[in-house]
């Protein structure tokens, strides 16, 4: 691996695979009331599979690159003080072990893990992985977004129709860029949607809540697969916890401008 660090790139990924093979996806559609709680809010759920998953990815991530430390989303929420890893000298492993809970305990398959390694506030390498489609989605600072031996970019689609929310927003958006919009359903899991991003899918997506977790492995996708991601500020981003701001994301600066424009004037 480049950036200095030496790591065994693919072997993060035959960990993610193994985690999600015996601890995520038996539990597909399996799980009881007692293994299914609430956090912050009813909606805000954590089940036995992100518990048991976070642990797992944290003891072999450590154990693949002596010296690192890993912040998982779990941690983090029994103890904030774990936030501070990303202020330290260590590398950290920033973990999301069952990305889009609530689809999980409800029987919606749009949920995945999501691993990035993060040092100096600055995302080293990301993964994302798709477990019931079993599709491992990698990325490295400087040597691209691939999938299956393929190099994914996202501006090798045709960008006359645009996907965007719909009613008052969609209409003010379409007057102002020209375009025909289509309708999008929020998917409730960022590792799909940004899976969508960087496969053409999806054509751009505004991001509210700004958890590492959920966007230091995808924004480096996006970037490494040629598109534009941008806090609504205009600052750049980086893998730590934001003030209240929008994530932005496009396939080019120049949509990028445009939809901003659209959003916030």
């Amino acid at each position: 691996m480049s950036m200095g660090i030496d790591l065994d790139f693919d072997a993060v990924g035959e960990i993610m695979q193994e985690a999600a093979d015996n601890l995520v996806c038996p539990r597909f559609c399996c799980l009881d009331a007692e293994s299914i709680h609430s956090k912050s809010h009813k909606n805000d759920l954590v089940t036995i599979a992100d518990l048991e998953t976070e642990v797992f990815l944290s003891q072999r991530l450590m154990a693949l690159l002596p010296g690192s430390v890993a912040m998982g989303e779990e941690a983090v929420y029994r103890d904030p003080r774990n936030r501070a890893y990303l202020d330290g000298d260590d590398p950290v492993w920033i973990i999301d072990p069952v990305d889009g809970t609530a689809n999980f305990a409800r029987g919606n398959p749009a949920f995945g893990i999501i691993v990035a390694l993060v040092h100096h506030r600055q995302t080293l390498a990301g993964w994302i992985y798709a477990p019931l489609e079993r599709r491992l989605f990698t990325t490295e600072r400087g040597g691209g977004c691939w999938c299956a031996g393929k190099r994914l970019s996202m501006n090798t689609r045709d960008r006359g129709a645009l996907s965007t929310l719909t009613g008052t927003l969609g209409r003010r958006m379409a007057e102002r860029l020209g375009k025909v919009f289509g309708t999008i359903t929020q998917s409730g899991c960022a590792a799909h949607d940004y899976i969508s991003l960087c496969e053409g899918r999806l054509d751009f997506r505004l991001f509210r809540l700004l958890f590492p977790w959920d966007h230091a492995a995808g924004v480096l996708m996006v970037e490494e697969a040629g598109g534009c991601v941008r806090l609504l500020s205009g600052d750049f981003y980086a893998p730590i916890f934001q003030k209240a701001d929008g994530l932005l994301i496009a396939p080019n600066a120049d949509l990028w401008e445009d939809i901003r424009h659209a959003l916030v004037s």
